[in-house]
């Protein structure tokens, strides 16, 4: 996304936060779900608002978790990967995938 769509995206879910939050009864179960996805996204968004790559390099998620291995003399991750443990995760998913398709 780009900065001005982070922006207003932000702002839109802060407005949905605010309404919900600051209604006149307490939010029922579904509406304490919406109130917490509209806060998810307004994070997601201040976050891409910040500048630099993020501490993962990555493109997709800047700011997501660190995999736990990268950096790991004993089990190391394999040539190419990035720190960006959702990235490897996807990769993990699809090699296991490509593995139990394989016909023996």
């Amino acid at each position: 996304m780009s900065q001005h769509n982070d922006w207003a995206e932000m702002q839109a879910a802060l407005r949905t936060a605010s309404d919900i939050g600051f209604a006149e009864e307490m939010p029922t179960g579904e509406q304490a779900e919406f109130l917490v996805d509209a806060l998810r996204r307004a994070l997601v968004a201040a976050q891409g608002l910040t500048t630099g790559p993020g501490a993962t390099g990555c493109r997709i998620h800047p700011h997501g978790a660190i995999d736990p291995l990268y950096g790991d003399k004993d089990d190391p991750l394999p040539p190419g990967w990035g720190k960006c443990l959702l990235c490897n995760d996807r990769r993990r998913r699809a090699a296991s995938a490509r593995r139990r398709a394989m016909p023996r």
